[in-house]
């Protein structure tokens, strides 16, 4: 099955989620959200708005770019 770009982009944060040893509920404080909407987004079922991404990277200290490199 073919993943959709929520999808990869979702995994694309779990991966550095996790590249900087970050659990889940950390990065979800970081960006002022819930757990569960940060699980829904790395799982890809959730329909990201730009400003939620926005609040991902710098929360991570990334470009945006790095979001999109699969």
């Amino acid at each position: 099955m073919k993943q959709t770009l929520q999808q990869k982009v979702g995994k694309r944060i779990q991966e550095i989620r996790m590249q900087q040893n970050l659990s889940q509920q950390d990065l979800a404080a970081k960006c002022n959200f819930e757990k569960s909407n940060m699980s829904r987004l790395e799982k890809g079922n959730a329909n990201a708005t730009l400003s939620t991404l926005e609040k991902v990277c710098n929360a991570l200290q990334i470009d945006y770019i790095e979001l999109f490199r699969f």
